[in-house]
Protein backbone atom coordinates (compact mmCIF):
# COMPACT_ATOMS: atom_id res chain seq x y z
CA UNK A 1 0.00 0.00 0.00
CA UNK A 2 3.26 2.51 0.99
CA UNK A 3 4.09 2.21 -2.62
CA UNK A 4 0.90 2.91 -4.05
CA UNK A 5 0.37 5.79 -2.23
CA UNK A 6 4.18 7.47 -2.93
CA UNK A 7 3.13 6.61 -6.82
CA UNK A 8 -0.21 8.58 -6.69
CA UNK A 9 1.77 11.58 -5.35
CA UNK A 10 4.21 10.93 -8.33
CA UNK A 11 1.52 10.54 -10.81
CA UNK A 12 -0.34 13.83 -9.35
CA UNK A 13 2.96 15.66 -10.03
CA UNK A 14 3.39 14.35 -13.77
CA UNK A 15 0.10 14.76 -14.38
CA UNK A 16 -0.06 18.34 -14.08
CA UNK A 17 3.26 18.63 -15.60
CA UNK A 18 1.41 16.97 -19.06
CA UNK A 19 -1.62 19.18 -18.24
CA UNK A 20 0.29 22.36 -18.61
CA UNK A 21 2.53 20.87 -21.63
CA UNK A 22 -0.54 19.34 -23.58
CA UNK A 23 -3.67 21.88 -22.18
CA UNK A 24 -1.72 25.15 -20.98
CA UNK A 25 1.27 25.62 -23.60
CA UNK A 26 -0.77 24.92 -26.67
CA UNK A 27 -3.71 27.39 -25.75
CA UNK A 28 -5.85 24.67 -26.01
CA UNK A 29 -9.32 26.69 -26.19
CA UNK A 30 -11.72 25.99 -22.58
CA UNK A 31 -13.83 23.58 -23.69
CA UNK A 32 -11.42 21.28 -25.42
CA UNK A 33 -9.10 22.21 -22.44
CA UNK A 34 -11.95 20.64 -20.06
CA UNK A 35 -11.93 17.42 -22.06
CA UNK A 36 -8.14 17.24 -22.33
CA UNK A 37 -8.03 17.57 -18.41
CA UNK A 38 -10.70 15.18 -18.01
CA UNK A 39 -9.40 12.86 -19.65
CA UNK A 40 -5.52 13.08 -18.21
CA UNK A 41 -7.37 12.62 -14.50
CA UNK A 42 -9.23 9.67 -16.13
CA UNK A 43 -5.61 8.34 -17.06
CA UNK A 44 -4.26 9.08 -14.10
CA UNK A 45 -7.32 6.90 -11.84
CA UNK A 46 -6.80 4.00 -14.54
CA UNK A 47 -2.71 4.02 -13.65
CA UNK A 48 -3.14 4.33 -10.18
CA UNK A 49 -5.79 1.23 -9.73
CA UNK A 50 -3.25 -1.18 -12.64
CA UNK A 51 -0.35 -0.05 -10.42
CA UNK A 52 -1.88 -1.36 -7.06
CA UNK A 53 -4.12 -4.51 -9.08
CA UNK A 54 -2.95 -7.49 -7.70
CA UNK A 55 -1.39 -6.12 -4.64
CA UNK A 56 -4.09 -3.97 -3.21
CA UNK A 57 -7.14 -4.10 -5.66
CA UNK A 58 -8.92 -7.19 -6.86
CA UNK A 59 -7.56 -7.90 -10.44
CA UNK A 60 -11.37 -9.06 -11.18
CA UNK A 61 -12.08 -5.87 -11.53
CA UNK A 62 -8.96 -3.54 -11.07
CA UNK A 63 -7.15 -5.68 -14.30
CA UNK A 64 -9.14 -4.42 -17.16
CA UNK A 65 -9.48 -1.16 -15.81
CA UNK A 66 -5.34 -0.76 -14.80
CA UNK A 67 -4.71 -2.03 -18.69
CA UNK A 68 -5.38 1.21 -20.22
CA UNK A 69 -3.77 3.14 -17.14
CA UNK A 70 -0.70 0.82 -17.93
CA UNK A 71 -0.29 1.59 -21.48
CA UNK A 72 -0.51 5.55 -20.79
CA UNK A 73 2.37 5.02 -18.30
CA UNK A 74 4.24 2.86 -20.98
CA UNK A 75 3.86 6.14 -23.21
CA UNK A 76 5.13 8.22 -21.13
CA UNK A 77 8.96 6.75 -21.69
CA UNK A 78 8.06 8.38 -25.09
CA UNK A 79 5.69 11.54 -24.84
CA UNK A 80 7.54 13.18 -21.54
CA UNK A 81 11.03 13.46 -23.17
CA UNK A 82 9.65 14.65 -26.42
CA UNK A 83 7.83 17.53 -24.64
CA UNK A 84 10.32 18.53 -22.84
CA UNK A 85 12.26 19.25 -25.33
CA UNK A 86 9.50 21.13 -27.20
CA UNK A 87 9.80 22.91 -24.17
CA UNK A 88 13.25 23.37 -24.28
CA UNK A 89 12.99 25.53 -27.98
CA UNK A 90 9.35 27.24 -26.87
CA UNK A 91 11.12 28.42 -24.55
CA UNK A 92 14.68 29.30 -26.65
CA UNK A 93 11.85 31.13 -29.04
CA UNK A 94 10.31 33.16 -26.44
CA UNK A 95 13.60 34.60 -25.00
CA UNK A 96 15.06 35.63 -28.27
CA UNK A 97 11.43 37.25 -28.78
CA UNK A 98 11.87 38.97 -25.76
CA UNK A 99 15.12 40.56 -26.83
CA UNK A 100 14.53 42.23 -29.78
CA UNK A 101 10.53 42.90 -29.15
CA UNK A 102 9.51 43.33 -25.55
CA UNK A 103 6.23 44.40 -26.17
CA UNK A 104 5.55 41.76 -28.92
CA UNK A 105 2.33 39.49 -28.61
CA UNK A 106 2.26 35.67 -29.52
CA UNK A 107 3.19 35.15 -32.86
CA UNK A 108 0.16 32.80 -34.17
CA UNK A 109 2.56 31.07 -36.66
CA UNK A 110 4.49 30.28 -33.46
CA UNK A 111 1.37 28.93 -31.22
CA UNK A 112 0.77 26.80 -34.47
CA UNK A 113 3.79 24.94 -34.87
CA UNK A 114 3.92 24.57 -31.25
CA UNK A 115 0.61 22.99 -31.50
CA UNK A 116 1.77 20.80 -34.43
CA UNK A 117 4.73 19.89 -32.52
CA UNK A 118 3.40 18.75 -29.82
CA UNK A 119 0.10 16.66 -31.61
CA UNK A 120 3.17 14.89 -33.61
CA UNK A 121 4.80 13.33 -30.29
CA UNK A 122 1.72 12.42 -28.52
CA UNK A 123 0.58 10.50 -31.46
CA UNK A 124 3.74 9.07 -31.96
CA UNK A 125 4.08 7.87 -28.29
CA UNK A 126 0.46 6.59 -28.20
CA UNK A 127 1.44 4.75 -31.48
CA UNK A 128 4.28 3.34 -30.16
CA UNK A 129 2.99 2.37 -26.74
CA UNK A 130 0.14 0.38 -28.56
CA UNK A 131 2.48 -1.32 -30.89
CA UNK A 132 4.38 -2.07 -27.83
CA UNK A 133 0.69 -4.20 -26.31
CA UNK A 134 1.00 -6.28 -29.57
CA UNK A 135 4.59 -6.82 -29.59
CA UNK A 136 4.31 -7.98 -25.75
CA UNK A 137 1.43 -10.41 -26.50
CA UNK A 138 2.89 -12.77 -28.67
CA UNK A 139 6.16 -14.58 -27.38
CA UNK A 140 7.99 -16.45 -29.85
CA UNK A 141 10.22 -19.74 -29.03
CA UNK A 142 14.08 -18.63 -29.94
CA UNK A 143 15.99 -21.68 -30.42
CA UNK A 144 19.87 -21.92 -28.56
CA UNK A 145 22.40 -24.07 -29.19
CA UNK A 146 24.77 -24.36 -26.35
CA UNK A 147 28.47 -25.85 -27.01
CA UNK A 148 29.31 -26.66 -22.99
CA UNK A 149 33.00 -28.26 -22.70
CA UNK A 150 32.29 -30.66 -19.77
CA UNK A 151 28.92 -31.97 -21.25
CA UNK A 152 28.33 -35.49 -20.55
CA UNK A 153 27.87 -37.53 -23.56
CA UNK A 154 24.77 -38.42 -22.44
CA UNK A 155 23.52 -35.12 -22.25
CA UNK A 156 24.49 -34.54 -25.83
CA UNK A 157 21.34 -32.69 -27.79
CA UNK A 158 19.54 -32.67 -24.33
CA UNK A 159 16.75 -29.85 -24.41
CA UNK A 160 16.05 -27.60 -21.46
CA UNK A 161 12.86 -24.68 -21.94
CA UNK A 162 13.59 -21.50 -20.14
CA UNK A 163 10.41 -19.87 -18.85
CA UNK A 164 10.65 -16.25 -17.03
CA UNK A 165 9.70 -13.37 -15.71
CA UNK A 166 5.79 -13.75 -17.10
CA UNK A 167 4.64 -10.87 -14.16
CA UNK A 168 0.97 -12.17 -14.38
CA UNK A 169 -1.84 -10.42 -12.25
CA UNK A 170 -1.72 -6.50 -12.90
CA UNK A 171 -2.08 -6.49 -16.41
CA UNK A 172 -1.96 -10.30 -17.18
CA UNK A 173 -3.76 -13.13 -16.17
CA UNK A 174 -4.50 -17.24 -16.68
CA UNK A 175 -4.98 -16.91 -20.14
CA UNK A 176 -1.92 -15.52 -21.07
CA UNK A 177 -0.05 -18.25 -18.66
CA UNK A 178 -2.22 -20.39 -20.37
CA UNK A 179 -0.59 -19.76 -23.86
CA UNK A 180 2.88 -19.84 -22.40
CA UNK A 181 2.26 -23.80 -21.26
CA UNK A 182 0.75 -24.60 -24.57
CA UNK A 183 3.69 -22.84 -26.44
CA UNK A 184 6.39 -24.96 -24.19
CA UNK A 185 4.49 -28.20 -24.04
CA UNK A 186 4.83 -28.50 -28.04
CA UNK A 187 8.55 -28.17 -27.89
CA UNK A 188 8.53 -31.53 -26.12
CA UNK A 189 11.55 -30.50 -24.14
CA UNK A 190 13.20 -33.03 -21.79
CA UNK A 191 13.40 -30.26 -18.82
CA UNK A 192 11.68 -27.19 -17.85
CA UNK A 193 13.54 -24.22 -16.22
CA UNK A 194 11.66 -21.25 -14.37
CA UNK A 195 13.67 -18.48 -13.55
CA UNK A 196 11.77 -16.36 -11.61
CA UNK A 197 8.87 -13.51 -11.41
CA UNK A 198 6.25 -15.20 -12.23
CA UNK A 199 4.17 -12.99 -10.35
CA UNK A 200 3.27 -9.39 -9.30
CA UNK A 201 0.52 -9.31 -6.59
CA UNK A 202 0.06 -11.38 -3.25
CA UNK A 203 -0.55 -14.80 -3.39
CA UNK A 204 -4.30 -14.57 -2.18
CA UNK A 205 -4.98 -12.39 -5.34
CA UNK A 206 -2.95 -13.34 -8.05
CA UNK A 207 -2.07 -17.35 -7.24
CA UNK A 208 -4.79 -18.59 -9.87
CA UNK A 209 -3.64 -17.03 -12.48
CA UNK A 210 -0.29 -19.38 -12.01
CA UNK A 211 -2.79 -22.56 -12.41
CA UNK A 212 -1.95 -23.48 -16.14
CA UNK A 213 1.29 -24.11 -14.80
CA UNK A 214 -0.01 -27.48 -13.26
CA UNK A 215 0.13 -28.82 -17.45
CA UNK A 216 3.68 -28.22 -17.47
CA UNK A 217 5.26 -31.53 -19.14
CA UNK A 218 9.06 -32.71 -19.41
CA UNK A 219 10.23 -35.90 -18.99
CA UNK A 220 13.23 -34.79 -16.74
CA UNK A 221 10.76 -32.37 -14.35
CA UNK A 222 10.03 -29.39 -13.50
CA UNK A 223 12.27 -26.60 -11.76
CA UNK A 224 12.18 -23.21 -10.63
CA UNK A 225 13.55 -20.36 -8.79
CA UNK A 226 12.52 -17.58 -7.28
CA UNK A 227 12.82 -13.92 -8.54
CA UNK A 228 12.90 -10.48 -7.15
CA UNK A 229 9.34 -9.83 -7.39
CA UNK A 230 8.27 -12.75 -6.02
CA UNK A 231 9.30 -10.92 -2.60
CA UNK A 232 7.54 -7.43 -3.25
CA UNK A 233 4.04 -7.79 -2.72
CA UNK A 234 4.64 -10.96 -0.58
CA UNK A 235 6.66 -13.78 1.15
CA UNK A 236 8.57 -15.49 -1.18
CA UNK A 237 8.37 -18.58 0.58
CA UNK A 238 4.69 -18.69 0.27
CA UNK A 239 4.45 -18.35 -3.45
CA UNK A 240 7.10 -21.55 -3.83
CA UNK A 241 5.16 -23.25 -1.43
CA UNK A 242 2.50 -22.11 -4.37
CA UNK A 243 4.82 -23.41 -7.17
CA UNK A 244 5.40 -26.68 -5.52
CA UNK A 245 1.44 -27.75 -5.70
CA UNK A 246 1.76 -27.03 -9.14
CA UNK A 247 4.46 -29.58 -9.55
CA UNK A 248 6.98 -27.43 -10.31
CA UNK A 249 10.58 -28.50 -7.95
CA UNK A 250 11.44 -25.35 -6.35
CA UNK A 251 15.31 -25.20 -5.74
CA UNK A 252 15.95 -22.99 -2.58
CA UNK A 253 19.37 -22.66 -2.73
CA UNK A 254 19.56 -26.46 -2.89
CA UNK A 255 20.30 -28.89 -5.84
CA UNK A 256 19.08 -32.32 -7.13
CA UNK A 257 20.71 -34.36 -9.56
CA UNK A 258 19.24 -36.03 -13.24
CA UNK A 259 20.37 -38.60 -15.42
CA UNK A 260 20.10 -39.23 -18.45
CA UNK A 261 21.82 -41.89 -21.05
CA UNK A 262 23.70 -42.97 -18.31
CA UNK A 263 25.12 -39.66 -16.96
CA UNK A 264 24.42 -37.49 -14.81
CA UNK A 265 24.73 -33.43 -14.14
CA UNK A 266 23.69 -31.21 -11.11
CA UNK A 267 20.71 -28.76 -11.44
CA UNK A 268 21.23 -26.20 -8.91
CA UNK A 269 19.11 -23.16 -7.35
CA UNK A 270 19.43 -20.11 -5.69
CA UNK A 271 17.16 -17.33 -4.90
CA UNK A 272 17.34 -13.85 -6.28
CA UNK A 273 20.29 -11.96 -5.79
CA UNK A 274 18.46 -8.88 -3.50
CA UNK A 275 16.28 -11.48 -1.96
CA UNK A 276 15.20 -10.55 1.73
CA UNK A 277 16.34 -12.25 4.84
CA UNK A 278 15.87 -15.16 5.39
CA UNK A 279 15.87 -16.20 1.90
CA UNK A 280 19.33 -14.50 0.60
CA UNK A 281 20.87 -16.58 -2.17
CA UNK A 282 23.73 -19.10 -0.53
CA UNK A 283 25.51 -20.56 -3.50
CA UNK A 284 27.96 -22.02 -1.11
CA UNK A 285 25.03 -24.36 0.57
CA UNK A 286 23.67 -25.44 -2.64
CA UNK A 287 26.79 -26.87 -3.80
CA UNK A 288 27.81 -28.53 -0.22
CA UNK A 289 29.40 -31.95 -0.46
CA UNK A 290 28.72 -31.76 -4.36
CA UNK A 291 31.34 -33.76 -6.42
CA UNK A 292 33.34 -30.65 -8.46
CA UNK A 293 34.42 -33.07 -11.63
CA UNK A 294 29.93 -33.28 -11.93
CA UNK A 295 28.96 -30.87 -14.47
CA UNK A 296 26.61 -27.60 -12.96
CA UNK A 297 23.50 -26.54 -14.65
CA UNK A 298 22.50 -22.91 -12.30
CA UNK A 299 19.16 -21.22 -12.24
CA UNK A 300 19.47 -18.11 -10.89
CA UNK A 301 17.28 -15.15 -11.63
CA UNK A 302 19.78 -12.28 -12.66
CA UNK A 303 22.53 -12.45 -14.58
CA UNK A 304 24.88 -10.49 -11.75
CA UNK A 305 24.40 -13.99 -10.00
CA UNK A 306 26.89 -15.86 -12.75
CA UNK A 307 30.08 -13.39 -11.03
CA UNK A 308 30.20 -16.20 -8.32
CA UNK A 309 29.15 -18.61 -10.30
CA UNK A 310 31.90 -18.89 -12.38
CA UNK A 311 34.03 -18.36 -8.94
CA UNK A 312 32.10 -21.45 -7.76
CA UNK A 313 32.87 -23.96 -10.87
CA UNK A 314 29.21 -23.88 -12.29
CA UNK A 315 28.68 -24.74 -16.11
CA UNK A 316 26.06 -22.98 -17.16
CA UNK A 317 23.84 -20.45 -15.82
CA UNK A 318 20.23 -19.91 -16.77
CA UNK A 319 19.00 -16.35 -16.12
CA UNK A 320 16.40 -13.59 -16.55
CA UNK A 321 15.33 -10.73 -15.38
CA UNK A 322 16.50 -8.02 -17.29
CA UNK A 323 13.64 -7.99 -20.42
CA UNK A 324 16.32 -7.39 -22.69
CA UNK A 325 15.45 -3.57 -21.94
CA UNK A 326 11.78 -4.56 -22.66
CA UNK A 327 11.17 -1.22 -24.03
CA UNK A 328 13.88 0.62 -26.09
CA UNK A 329 16.08 2.60 -24.99
CA UNK A 330 16.22 1.12 -21.82
CA UNK A 331 18.38 -1.49 -22.82
CA UNK A 332 20.83 0.66 -22.48
CA UNK A 333 20.82 1.12 -18.65
CA UNK A 334 20.43 -2.36 -18.43
CA UNK A 335 24.56 -3.14 -18.50
CA UNK A 336 25.30 -0.19 -15.75
CA UNK A 337 23.65 -3.16 -13.13
CA UNK A 338 24.41 -6.76 -15.14
CA UNK A 339 26.76 -8.30 -17.11
CA UNK A 340 24.73 -9.52 -19.84
CA UNK A 341 20.99 -7.95 -21.30
CA UNK A 342 20.20 -10.87 -23.63
CA UNK A 343 21.14 -13.83 -25.52
CA UNK A 344 24.25 -16.49 -24.91
CA UNK A 345 27.47 -14.45 -22.53
CA UNK A 346 30.40 -16.02 -21.21
CA UNK A 347 31.47 -14.82 -17.46
CA UNK A 348 35.06 -16.49 -16.72
CA UNK A 349 34.45 -20.19 -16.85
CA UNK A 350 30.40 -20.02 -16.62
CA UNK A 351 28.33 -19.75 -20.25
CA UNK A 352 25.00 -17.69 -19.43
CA UNK A 353 22.33 -17.42 -21.11
CA UNK A 354 19.99 -14.40 -20.40
CA UNK A 355 16.44 -15.01 -21.73
CA UNK A 356 14.02 -11.72 -22.08
CA UNK A 357 11.65 -13.34 -20.64
CA UNK A 358 7.74 -14.27 -21.50
CA UNK A 359 5.84 -11.18 -20.07
CA UNK A 360 6.62 -7.74 -19.26
CA UNK A 361 6.65 -6.01 -15.87
CA UNK A 362 4.47 -3.10 -15.42
CA UNK A 363 2.79 -1.81 -18.94
CA UNK A 364 2.51 -5.11 -20.96
CA UNK A 365 4.33 -3.14 -23.60
CA UNK A 366 7.63 -4.00 -25.66
CA UNK A 367 9.20 -2.19 -28.07
CA UNK A 368 12.44 -3.59 -29.65
CA UNK A 369 12.66 -6.69 -27.10
CA UNK A 370 10.50 -9.13 -28.21
CA UNK A 371 9.26 -11.77 -25.47
CA UNK A 372 10.55 -15.33 -25.60
CA UNK A 373 10.31 -18.46 -24.64
CA UNK A 374 13.70 -20.08 -25.18
CA UNK A 375 14.48 -23.95 -25.85
CA UNK A 376 18.37 -24.66 -25.48
CA UNK A 377 20.07 -27.73 -27.35
CA UNK A 378 22.79 -28.59 -25.32
CA UNK A 379 25.78 -29.64 -27.59
CA UNK A 380 29.06 -31.26 -26.02
CA UNK A 381 32.23 -29.30 -27.66
CA UNK A 382 34.41 -31.23 -28.80
CA UNK A 383 38.57 -31.37 -29.01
Amino acid sequence: MGRVAVFAVLLALLTWFLHRRLVRATGMPRRWARLADTVLVVLAVSTLIGVGSGEVFPTSWARPIGFLGWIWLASWLYLIPGLLVIGLFAGISRLRARRTDTTAEVDPSKRRTLQLATAAVTLAALGTAGYGVYEASNPKVSRIRVRLARLPEGFNGYRIALITDLHVGPARGVDFTRKVVDIVNSQNVDLIAIGGDLVDGTVAKVAPDLAPLADLRAPDGIFGVSGNHEFYADDGGKWLDVWETLGITTLRNSRTSIQHGGDTIDIVGIHDYTSPAPYEPNLTAALAGRDPNTFALLLAHEPRQAIEASEMGIDLQLSGHTHGGQMWPLRYLVPLQQPSVQGLDKVGNTVLYTTRGAGAWGPPVRVGAPPEITVLELVRERG
